[in-house]
């Protein structure tokens, strides 16, 4: 399995021993050039997640999507961006202007910043920290701050309906997504997410294979819960379009929908991307202990690994958002307290206790 240290090894060496720069320039570039390749996989998943998105809604509504701008439609994404930022931004006159325009700002931090945590290579993990999963969540509870916000600052009563919505929502299905991931780094002993998809390396060693019923469990209601914090079908309700206009983004135009355009379908992918580092193993091959199957799959570089595992899942939140309908804020809120919170903690107690008495493989 490559290990992509090699390669930032070697522009550190590069920039500090062959151009002689210090210690601040070398950082600085490094950082630049770390944020800058951030931004552009932010951008292009998110070019490829809106046009999956279309194709599979409309392969589910026996439909062909888009087809009429370029072949098959592949660049109907890209004269939707370029039409996005042409368009006029304008504000609300009663708007509370200083919220109105910080709330995409919270928004798209959030969905970047968590974005930045998922491993995508053997030392390919730009931010890993010792407590990444503790960071992790509370990074990406920012973006609740950002959802209120557009809502508030729009003085619009669709909007703050919305907003309220979202945020109770959002608040309420952090708890459950934040007990499947104890449960996950109570298997693995490391909240590192790097040291996550180690402890999954070797036959059989996927943690939904490792910690058999619990990790089952902590997967699926993670799904659920994901999409949930997620605003994703059928649990959307915050922008409920046949009630609520767009909800809290119903007064954005131009690059500040945009924010929350991009957000909504990154989060899909950091969802789906943080399910495949702490149950999938993430970058690590599939082993089955045979040795000749074993080398094949070791050639397929992590990086394949952990996209196709990704995408996979990305496949099912949106099978599960176009076959669904979309539930009630009593209903919503009734999943999460009566039934997914009592599961998550009687889980978590079940997965303590399998690994106390090292009943797991």
């Amino acid at each position: 399995m490559f290990d992509f240290s090699i390669v930032t090894t070697w522009i550190d060496c590069f920039l500090r021993d062959t151009l002689g720069l210090g210690d601040f320039w070398s950082i600085l570039i490094e950082c630049v050039l770390v944020g800058v390749g951030i931004l552009l996989g932010y951008a292009m998943l998110a070019i490829v997640l809106i046009f999956m998105e279309r194709k599979v809604c409309a392969y589910f509504q026996c439909r062909l999507g888009p087809m009429r701008v370029g072949p098959w439609g592949i660049f109907q994404v890209f004269a939707d961006v370029l039409k996005m930022l042409i368009k006029e931004i304008f504000t609300v006159d009663k708007a509370d202007k200083v919220l109105y325009f910080l709330a995409p700002v919270f928004v798209i931090a959030a969905s970047v910043g968590t974005f930045s945590f998922l491993p995508w290579n053997n030392g390919a993990v730009v931010l890993d920290f010792n407590v990444g999963i503790f960071l992790l969540t509370a990074i990406s509870s920012i973006g609740v701050v950002g959802v209120f916000l557009a809502g508030w600052g729009s003085n619009n009563k669709y909007s703050v309906v919305s907003a309220l919505r979202g945020a109770v929502q959002m608040i309420s299905y952090e708890m459950s997504l934040c007990l499947c991931l104890i449960t996950a780094v109570i298997l693995t002993g490391t909240m590192q997410m790097s040291g996550i998809v180690e402890a999954q390396t070797g036959p059989w060693n996927w943690l939904i294979f490792r910690g058999h019923i619990p990790a089952i469990i902590a997967f699926l209601v993670f799904l659920v819960a994901g999409n949930a914090e997620a605003n994703r079908g059928p649990f959307d309700l915050a922008e409920a379009e046949s009630e609520l206009t767009a909800g809290y983004h119903t007064e954005y135009s131009g690059m500040g929908f945009g924010y929350f355009y991009l957000a909504e379908y990154l989060n899909l992918f950091v969802i789906s991307g943080i399910a495949t580092t702490v149950f999938l193993g993430g970058w690590a091959p599939i082993n089955i202990g045979i040795e000749a199957f074993d080398a094949v799959m070791n050639y397929i570089p992590g990086i394949v690994w952990f996209l196709g595992k990704t995408f996979a899942i990305v496949w099912i939140l949106m099978w599960v958002r176009w076959t669904f309908p979309r539930l009630r804020i009593d209903q919503i809120l009734k999943l999460e307290w009566k039934y997914l919170m009592p599961l998550c903690l009687i889980n978590l107690i079940l997965m303590t206790v399998v690994v106390a008495f090292g009943w797991h493989f």
